[in-house]
């Protein structure tokens, strides 16, 4: 005989089951969390641009909770959820600077050769001089002097299997601001650089290489450098707002590639996808060796805060680990507190808002304590 189902009892249970992520949190935790996640949603409707914020939390390697806010696609009436797409700009750098450590690894390169070596084109870069040496880890860790973008910036649109030659030839037009090894100066077109004295140096493509060395052992299934047009509807459409307006051109066009910022910008995730990356930093590393990751920690004589695409914060009670990332549309964060490995990791499809990614991040983490 089939027993009857109490429908209204099955009702009132699910209705009042915790959110995803949330079952196995303290009370401590999950007080903080509901902070932080209604901070977000108010400040998506507070900003009123139909855009959408999406975000993660872990605890070591663990996502223990993520959702998201607002619209991937208000035109079309598609809200964001955990599984949307955004760019996350410069966080790129640091998956190029995990592929430099790893051919420092496989002792094909060191840290301090010279590029030069692999791209000999380097000379061609406005001022250069034959007294100057350029290494991979002053590339690595913006203090090779070369300006941010080339003047005019005209090659950072393009499909991903023509980065190199529009490198080639962004690179005349390229000068420097300082001497190599004086200043921190953030340079993208210094991170294209890198990527190709890599490739070169591997005989392996970059887009190779990423795939086969972090995308793949890390099942990063949601992690892309082009959108497969099997997932364009989990793509957050980039609102580029600048000074109230909201402009979408450029972040369309940029879909269909960076041209030579493949290495310093391109790379699209989510944050639960993102986080298999980010968390093979701490706890137990899975891509680098420990010593690798205590290199790219490794703060130089120039910048107090920034090593090899990994920027270090320490104070009262945190010791941290993080990157940003910003490119016309979108806008990205994560950061790891090393000590207590928690990591939050946010993501937004438009520029200019409400949420100050960082200060959100590293707040959510204090509040742990």
């Amino acid at each position: 005989m089939t027993p009857k189902i109490n429908l209204s009892a099955i009702i009132f249970i699910f209705l009042f089951l915790p959110m995803t992520g949330f079952s196995q949190l303290t009370a401590h935790e999950n007080e903080v969390i509901s902070k932080f996640s209604n901070r977000l949603k108010n400040d998506v409707a507070w900003d009123d641009l139909h855009g959408s914020i999406s975000a993660a939390v872990i605890k070591g390697n663990k996502v223990i909770w993520a959702n998201a806010f607002g619209y991937a696609d208000k035109d079309r009436n598609i809200l964001a959820d955990t599984g949307t797409n955004y760019r996350i700009g410069s966080i790129t750098k640091t998956f190029t600077a995990t592929l430099l450590m790893l051919l420092v690894e496989d002792k094909k390169i060191s840290l301090d050769d010279d590029v030069r070596k692999y791209v000999p084109e380097i000379a061609q870069l406005k001022g250069y001089s034959d007294k100057y040496k350029i290494t991979f880890k002053q590339l690595a860790s913006h203090t090779s002097g070369i300006k941010r973008h080339p003047d005019p910036d005209s090659y950072y649109f393009g499909d991903p299997t023509q980065w190199e030659r529009l490198l080639l030839r962004a690179i005349p037009i390229t000068s420097f601001a300082s001497k190599p090894g004086k200043e921190f100066l953030y340079s993208d077109i210094g991170y294209a650089i890198l990527g190709l004295a890599l490739e070169r140096a591997s005989g392996e493509s970059y887009i190779s290489m990423l795939q086969r060395r972090i995308i793949e052992p890390l099942q990063m299934h949601d992690t892309y450098l082009l959108v497969p047009d099997t997932k364009i509807t989990k793509l957050a459409v980039g609102l580029e707002n600048v000074s109230g307006v909201v402009y979408i051109d450029i972040p369309f066009k940029q879909q269909s590639g960076m041209g030579y910022g493949l290495p310093a910008g391109s790379l699209y995730s989510t944050p639960s996808d993102l986080a298999k990356f980010v968390t093979s930093f701490i706890v137990k590393p899975q891509i680098l060796s420990k010593s690798s990751i205590r290199k790219m920690e490794d703060i130089s004589n120039v910048s107090d805060t920034y090593g090899l695409a990994l920027m270090m914060h320490s104070g009262i009670g945190q010791n941290l680990i993080e990157h940003d990332g910003f490119v016309p549309g979108y806008t990205a964060q994560f950061v790891v507190d090393l000590d207590s490995k928690y990591s939050v990791i946010i993501m937004r499809n438009y520029n200019q808002g409400s949420t100050d990614l960082n200060e959100v991040a590293k707040k959510l983490l204090r509040d742990f304590f």
